[in-house]
């Protein structure tokens, strides 16, 4: 049996984060891991989704590189990367990146099999939902509440009659047309 490394825990509710490991195996073992129940074999879990899972080798990204994969394709801001760079740059063969989402937001322990290297964490940049505290003095007359000129009574009325009146002459015209239709 293959030596464990050491766990890694992942929190409940953890989102936008893609942990990076380095897959020190052979072609073959590599593609198996995208096979159900393979990769959650290795990783010491009962079960991931793979639809949250991206498992390629290095030179797929040909002069891309896996920082440039993770700062272009991911969203991962290069302060992140930069502690990692070494670590990041010496995957030769295959990699894996487990975003949150694969553990459907239970806390889980990882314990990668030992050809399986954890390099790092990374947050994906989310949108940012914050807004700056507007002042009540300097927002527009038409953005306020019921700042919109109001009809008068008379205008009401008779905007309200001619609605009514357009929607009796459409019933009464569907209902000749019934008549008709049934006649013949």
């Amino acid at each position: 049996m293959a030596e464990l490394a050491q766990a890694l825990v992942i929190p409940a509710g953890e989102q936008r984060v893609i942990h990076v490991f380095d897959l020190n195996m052979r072609a073959e073992q590599a593609r198996f891991l995208r096979e159900p129940g393979a990769l959650a074999q290795v990783l010491g879990v009962d079960e991931i989704d793979l639809d949250h899972v991206e498992i390629f080798p290095i030179s797929d990204l040909e002069g891309l590189g896996l920082r440039g994969y993770l700062r272009d394709g991911c969203g991962i801001s290069p302060e992140q990367l930069a502690a990692d760079a070494q670590a990041l740059a010496a995957v030769e063969d295959y990699v894996l990146l487990l975003r949150s989402r694969a553990l459907r937001g239970k806390e889980t322990q990882l314990t990668p099999a030992s050809q399986i290297r954890h390099i790092g964490d990374y947050h994906e940049a989310g949108a940012d939902w914050s807004s700056l505290p507007t002042n009540p003095a300097e927002t527009p007359e038409s953005a306020k509440l019921y700042s919109a000129q109001r009809p008068s009574p008379r205008a009401a009325r008779s905007r309200a009659r001619r609605i009514g009146a357009a929607i009796f002459a459409v019933v009464i015209a569907l209902i000749l047309l019934v008549v008709l239709m049934l006649a013949t």
